[in-house]
Formats: C-alpha cells, sequence, structure tokens
C-alpha cells in the first residue's frame, strides 16, 4: 500500500522539478533570444563599419587591403569583438583574413567562400550559423556587402564582402556557464524544498496515522485513547483530530451508559424477581401460614405487574432508539392534546386532592408532529410531576407562542431537584427521590423516553427546579 506520505511528498517534487524545468527552459529560451540578438546587433554593427571603413580606405588613390595600417585596424576591430573577420572578392575568394585569437595569419586565404552564401550575402545580408562552406567551424556568421561609389560615373557596386564570424565555442561556454549556475541553483533550492516537503508531509499525515492507531484501539476495547499533539492546530487536521476526539469522548460516555444501563436492569429486574421468588417459594414450603398467603399473593401480583412495566418501557424505548423508528409528521391540536391527558389522569390528580392551573390559548395550537408520541410525553410529564407534587398542591399546564415554536409546560409544586441532579434528570434509571423510589411505581425510564421522542421530532426540552416549584418545558413546531 503506497503511503499518504509518500504521495504527497512524490506530488510535491514533482510539481518542484516541473516548475524548475517549465522556468529554466523558459529562462534559457529568452536569454538565449537576448543574447543571440544582441550578439547579431553588434557584429552587424562592425561588419557594417568595417564595410564602411573599407570602402572609403579603397577611394583613396593607390590604397589596398594589404597595406599593414589597414590591417591594424581591422586586426584591432576584431579583437576588441573576439570575432574572424575575412574579406572576400565578388568571386568568394578570400583576400583578408583576420582572427582574434591569432592576429596577422592568413591560414583562410586560399579558401574560396560557395558561391550561393556570396550570391545572398550580396543581396539581403547574411545571418546565420554556418560553416562558410567547410572553411570554419560551425559559427555564427554574419555578412555585410562592400559597396563603392564610381567617382567616375556616381553609380554604386561592390567591392566585395564582409564577413564577421563569432566562433560558436564564446556561446557554448556562456550557456555552459549558465547551465552550471542554473543546476546548482536548482539543485539547492530542490533540496531545501523536498526538506520542508518532507516535513510538511510528515506533519499532515502523523496525526492521521495516530488517528488511525487510536480507531484500532478503539476496536479492541481501549476507550481512553485519544489523539495527541495537535491541539494548538488551527487547520483542518486540527480540527479533524478535535472532532475525533470529541468522538471518542462520547463513545466512551456511550460505553459508560452501556456498562451503567446494563447494571441497572439488571439491578430493577434482581429486586421483583426475588421478592416474587421469595414469597412463592414461602407459600411453597408452608413457611407463610395459609392465613397471610393471600396478602404474599397480592405482594407477587404487585411485583409482577411492576416486572411487566419495566419490560415494556425497556421494549418502547428500544423502539424509540431503532434506526427504523421514524416519526410520522402531522398536523394535530396540542391544547386538545394535553387536555386529553389532564382528564385521563383526573383520578390521580383527585387522589392527591391538586388543583390544575392551565395557561391555554383561546385558539387552537397547531402544531408538528407525531400525536401519538407527544401524548406520551404529555402523559409521562404530567404523571411524574403528580407524583412529585405536594398534597393539596397546585399543577401548572401552559402552552405559549414564541417565534415558530410553540412552549409546552407542566409544572408542580414540591421539593426541588438539586442543581447537581438537573444535569442527569433525564438520564436512564436515574431517580431524584431515592428515599422514596421504592414506594413509587417508577423505574427511571419515564423522562429519558421524552427526552428521546423530544430528539426524534428534532425538538428541545428543558427543566427548571426553583424554590419548591420544578417545571418541564419543551418545543414544537407551529404547522
Amino acid at each position: 500500500m503506497k503511503s499518504l506520505y509518500r504521495r504527497q511528498f512524490a506530488m510535491m517534487a514533482s510539481m518542484i522539478f516541473l516548475s524548475f524545468l517549465m522556468l529554466g527552459g523558459a529562462f534559457a529560451g529568452l536569454s538565449y533570444q537576448y543574447v543571440m540578438s544582441d550578439k547579431r546587433q553588434t557584429m552587424e554593427n562592425n561588419a557594417s563599419h568595417i564595410a564602411s571603413f573599407t570602402s572609403s580606405y579603397l577611394s583613396t588613390l593607390g590604397s589596398n587591403i594589404q597595406e599593414p595600417a589597414y590591417q591594424l585596424y581591422v586586426s584591432s576591430l576584431a579583437s576588441i569583438s573576439g570575432s574572424t573577420v575575412i574579406l572576400a572578392e565578388n568571386d568568394g575568394e578570400i583576400a583578408l583574413a583576420v582572427s582574434a585569437a591569432s592576429q596577422g595569419t592568413n591560414s583562410l586565404l586560399q579558401g574560396v567562400i560557395p558561391a550561393d552564401i556570396m550570391e545572398e550575402a550580396a543581396g539581403q545580408g547574411y545571418a546565420r550559423l554556418s560553416d562558410l562552406g567547410g572553411l570554419v567551424a560551425k559559427s555564427y556568421v554574419v555578412a555585410t556587402p562592400i559597396l563603392q561609389r564610381s567617382l567616375i560615373t556616381g553609380q554604386t557596386y561592390q567591392r566585395g564582402v564582409v564577413f564577421v564570424v563569432n566562433e560558436s565555442s564564446s556561446l557554448t561556454q556562456l550557456w555552459r556557464d549558465f547551465a552550471s549556475i542554473f543546476l546548482l541553483a536548482a539543485g539547492i533550492v530542490f533540496l531545501l524544498a523536498s526538506a520542508i516537503s518532507s516535513f510538511t508531509s510528515l506533519r499532515l499525515t502523523k496525526p492521521l496515522k495516530d488517528m488511525a492507531a487510536a480507531a484500532r484501539r478503539f476496536g479492541q476495547g481501549e476507550f481512553d485513547v485519544r489523539v495527541e499533539g495537535c491541539e494548538n492546530r488551527k487547520d483542518e487536521v486540527g480540527e479533524l483530530a478535535d472532532s475525533f476526539n470529541a468522538m471518542a469522548d462520547s463513545l466512551a460516555k456511550s460505553e459508560a451508559q452501556r456498562s451503567e444501563f446494563i447494571a441497572n436492569v439488571s439491578h430493577e429486574l434482581k429486586t421483583p424477581m426475588t421478592t416474587i421468588a421469595g414469597f412463592a417459594d414461602g407459600i411453597l414450603d408452608g413457611t407463610i401460614p395459609p392465613e397471610k398467603e393471600a396478602a404474599a399473593l397480592k405482594t407477587i401480583s404487585s411485583e409482577t405487574r411492576r416486572l411487566s412495566r419495566l419490560v415494556r418501557r425497556m421494549l418502547d424505548l428500544s423502539r424509540l432508539q431503532s434506526s427504523e423508528n421514524v416519526t410520522a409528521q402531522e398536523r394535530f391540536d396540542v391544547s386538545e392534546l394535553l387536555l386529553r391527558v389532564l382528564v385521563s389522569l383526573e383520578g390521580k390528580i383527585n387522589g392527591k386532592g391538586l388543583d390544575v392551573n392551565t395557561h391555554l390559548p383561546q385558539e387552537p395550537v397547531t402544531v408538528w408532529g407525531d400525536p401519538d408520541a407527544i401524548t406520551q410525553v404529555c402523559y409521562n410529564l404530567l404523571d411524574n410531576a403528580i407524583k412529585f407534587a405536594d398534597p393539596g398542591s397546585v399543577l401548572g399546564l401552559g402552552i405559549a407562542i414564541k417565534g415558530e415554536k410553540a412552549l409546552v409546560s407542566v409544572s408542580d409544586a414540591g421539593d426541588t431537584i438539586p442543581p447537581q441532579e438537573l444535569t442527569q434528570i433525564f438520564d436512564r434509571f436515574h431517580k431524584t427521590d431515592h428515599s422514596r423510589s421504592e414506594d413509587r411505581d417508577g423505574v427511571g425510564l419515564g423522562l429519558y423516553i421524552v427526552k428521546t421522542i423530544i430528539d426524534n421530532h428534532k425538538e428541545s426540552i428543558s427543566v427548571t427546579s426553583e424554590e419548591g416549584l420544578t417545571t418541564f418545558t419543551f418545543t414544537l413546531t407551529l404547522a
């Protein structure tokens, strides 16, 4: 498997290499055009100057190009420009050849420049790489005709051609120097860029490797593993590491809740089953006298119903938490629903001598949601309020409109719930009244089911408890 680090490094190295290749090619092309244009202009100026000077010099009576003064002048120009100057007759025969490397030598005097080159040089001029028909090594050559005006007729005629030859070795040395400097600079920059790319790639991939290792350890049941070293990173990797740690915290919390849930279920099931088994065995073995068997059977029946309620609540909870559970969205009047639930609990309310104070709008409050599920929410909240309300106190029911939401509230007057308990009140099997929980029918799942239903509706629920007044408030979206 090719690692992300290697792919990232290879990609960065390839981009750097291609960038240098394109930059070097563009720079070499531009510099070549500039150097060649400058060299050509200089050679054309030299050739034109020599042709003009030769024409003027030959106009003097009795002068010729073999005189030492003329050759010294041409040699000086050849030495200054670093070129070879060749003067050829109109038929191509070389009359004078002066080289910057060996002044005064006439090693080319026996040569003849090809006619096609002479013809082109006499016409539009000549400037290109050439070996002059094998007379010189391939070099850049510029030619200019020597023109002279006749003193008799006044017409201009050609006396010969001046060739200025610049050996390619100077250009070759220029390109070698350029290539050496470019390769040295490119190598240094490439090494620096590769080192930086390697560091950044490693910095990018290390947290990913840590996350992969942490995920494997999670799979083995180690829920305390976290990704460290990314706390100060403000980029996407830091955000991913924070999200991973948040997920790990959530998974660890879920695992702790699962363990607690199993322990609570075991405890809640154990209590009624132990009671049922104890009284049943007492009846069977005669430990319980016949006159007390009815009371024992009544206890067995009560514990059996309690066990049934517990199992039913757990089945409801399983259904609500199932991924297949989809909350039906219907329009219904939440005020009417709340009043129906209130009527169904009238017996319990009267049994504790409670008064009911309602704050409901005169007009129907139509909302979106699952009527059956919201009925269960209202029933659980009202039933819970009745259980914990002081005898003879007042229950409060209210519906308020705020923006696009309907706020449904249920309150009771009783003991104040401690602040530390409020954060756990919607947890599974949580009971705030531990001292009296055995005397109540609750199993600690009612409020958890309420929270689950509200979450499935993408709504919110909150609780406040101050000075003996406890209020539960949940939201529904107005239709």
